[in-house]
C-alpha cells in the first residue's frame, strides 16, 4: 500500500511545530527574518518558515485545512505535484513580505498558511463549486475563494493588526491557481462551465 504523502508532509511540519515550540534556538533559526535573512544571506528561512507554527491552535488549523485539499490534490494530480504546490506556495508567498521588512529588525512570520493557501486554491480551481464548510457555514468553493482572496488583498494592503501575514495568504492561493492552469490550461474552461451551471 503506498505512503500518503499528505500524511508525510502533515508529519513533518507536526515534528517541526514540536521541537520549534520547545527550543527556542530552533525556533528563531527557521522563523521568517528578512532582516537577517538579507544581512545573513540566511534564504533557507524562505522554507523552514513555512514548516512551524506559533501555537497549537496555528497548527491544528493549518493541518486539518491542508488535509483534505492536499488529499484530494494527492488524488488527482500524485504526490510530487502536492510537495512543488505546498512548497512553492511557502517560498513564493514570502517574498512580498521579505522585500518589504527586508530593513525591520523586529519582522518576524511563520507558518504553513501560504502553502496550504496554495494547496487550497490549487483544489478551488478544479472543483469550484463543491461545498466548503467554514466555521461550520457551508458554501460553494468559489465563493469561499472570492471571500479569502478579496479579504486577504485587503488585510495585506494595510495594517491589520491581528498578528496574520494576509499577503502570504494571497500570494500563495496566486500561486496554487498558477500551477494548475499551466500544468492543465484547459482547467480555466472546466472552471467557468462549472461555474455556468452551478444552481443554487
Amino acid at each position: 500500500m503506498p505512503v500518503s504523502m499528505t500524511f508525510i508532509l502533515i508529519g513533518v511540519m507536526s515534528v517541526a511545530t514540536f521541537i520549534a515550540l520547545n527550543n527556542r534556538k530552533f525556533y528563531d533559526a527557521w522563523i521568517l527574518n528578512p532582516y537577517r535573512m538579507e544581512k545573513h544571506k540566511e534564504y533557507y528561512r524562505f522554507l523552514t518558515s513555512g514548516l512551524i507554527h506559533a501555537n497549537f491552535i496555528h497548527w491544528f488549523f493549518n493541518m486539518f485545512t491542508f488535509f483534505f485539499a492536499a488529499n484530494y490534490i494527492e488524488s488527482y494530480m500524485g504526490g510530487f505535484h502536492l510537495v512543488a504546490i505546498l512548497f512553492l506556495g511557502i517560498i513564493l508567498s514570502d517574498f512580498p513580505s521579505f522585500s518589504k521588512h527586508r530593513h525591520d529588525p523586529g519582522y518576524r512570520s511563520l507558518g504553513a498558511s501560504g502553502g496550504v493557501a496554495a494547496v487550497m486554491f490549487a483544489f478551488i480551481m478544479i472543483e469550484p463549486i463543491s461545498t466548503i464548510s467554514v466555521f461550520f457555514i457551508p458554501m460553494p468553493a468559489f465563493v469561499f475563494g472570492a471571500l479569502f482572496l478579496l479579504y486577504s488583498y485587503y488585510q495585506g494592503k494595510g495594517q491589520s493588526g491581528d498578528n496574520v501575514n494576509h499577503s502570504a495568504h494571497f500570494y500563495g492561493a496566486l500561486v496554487g491557481m498558477v500551477y494548475i492552469l499551466i500544468l492543465y490550461p484547459t482547467t480555466l474552461f472546466t472552471f467557468f462551465e462549472q461555474l455556468l451551471s452551478w444552481r443554487i
